[in-house]
């Protein structure tokens, strides 16, 4: 069976309507999954002209969406057309951005549809609106009353990313890295691969120190914290290595030779995958009961409107999610 995917328009000032117009258009997309537009239907038609397509929608009430195929349209009036202003940050496209996804994750928890896509939200427009968490994977958790542990994963094609510390000043991180942090940042990428479908992974640990702390010389957090928990790793008879140092085990990334990467710290692994694919990039609500995906990218106001924004985020993240629905119907990573 086709999964069904619930796609939302993101920030109505950015770049999102016109990504899922570009995205609709195409075949291999209407043939991979059943989608649900949910939003406004004013918001779709303006992202099809910027894209400068035309686009039939299949409005449906939500008593139907069990029984659609192919592309159908769940209404929302979540902001009136004037208040749509292109490249700018308002509190009613934040709105907007929050009531979409509020619907979009309903759905999903009433098993209406098996994945959520987000077209890029705008943060600050976000938190103006009411959003009170530090970000919308924090968000997405306490709405859906999920209280384990979960973090944002960075897709590039097939490798993955994900951090033992986030969106803390680097003067924070050495005191924050413990072999627990550590310990939960490999099993969830470990978790996500299987779930998209990746036997046997092989997860690389990246060091916190220049030349992972040359012997003690630079530190002692190669020695005392990180090599200890791949060794726990390596006794379960997973494939975890490390700590290798940052400035090469991306090398081995970009070979090929991993499938995913555990960094210490949130650029340590961000500036390595975007020089590798910016426009590439997945975002995955890594650990979350439901496959939540987006590009990695943001709202690109300065593009907005356009009609030029490049959609090969937006499908890798579309594609992701539908290998991710297959695997979770198949039981595949459980």
């Amino acid at each position: 069976m086709h999964p069904k995917l619930a796609i939302i328009p993101g920030d109505p000032s950015g770049i999102g309507p016109e990504l899922i117009a570009k995205l609709l258009v195409d075949d291999d997309v209407r043939k991979a999954a059943d989608i649900l537009l949910v939003g406004d239907a004013h918001l779709w038609q303006r992202g099809a002209e910027q894209a400068g397509f035309e686009l039939d929608l299949d409005t449906i009430s939500e008593n139907e969406i069990d029984s659609f195929n192919g592309i159908a349209h769940l209404d929302l009036h979540t902001i009136d057309p004037p208040d749509v202003r292109v490249a700018e940050v308002t509190i009613a496209g934040g709105r907007t951005s929050l009531r979409c996804l509020d619907k979009a994750l309903d759905l999903a928890l009433a098993e209406l549809v098996d994945g959520v896509l987000f077209a890029p939200f705008n943060k600050a427009a976000m938190t103006s609106a009411g959003l009170n968490a530090e970000d919308e994977h924090r968000y997405m958790a306490r709405y859906l009353g999920f209280t384990g542990y979960h973090s944002e994963i960075n897709v590039l094609d097939d490798l993955m990313t994900t951090r033992v510390t986030s969106h803390i000043g680097l003067k924070d991180v050495a005191a924050n890295i413990d072999g627990p942090g550590i310990e939960r940042a490999i099993e969830l990428a470990h978790a996500t691969l299987a779930q998209s479908g990746k036997a046997r992974p092989h997860v690389a640990v990246a060091a916190l120190n220049p030349h992972a702390g040359d012997n003690g010389k630079f530190g002692r957090e190669e020695i005392d914290v990180i090599e200890p928990v791949v060794k726990a790793f390596q006794d379960r008879q997973m494939n975890v290595t490390g700590p290798w140092p940052s400035d090469t085990v991306f090398l081995k990334a970009k070979r090929g030779e991993v499938d995913a990467v555990v960094t210490m710290y949130h650029d340590q692994g961000q500036i390595a995958i975007k020089l590798m694919g910016f426009e590439r990039g997945v975002t995955v609500a890594g650990g979350l009961p439901i496959p939540i995906a987006t590009p990695a990218h943001g709202t690109a106001f300065d593009i907005a409107g356009q009609g030029i924004a490049n959609v090969g985020a937006t499908r890798q993240a579309f594609d992701l999610l539908v290998r991710m629905a297959h695997n979770a119907e198949s039981g595949a990573g459980a």
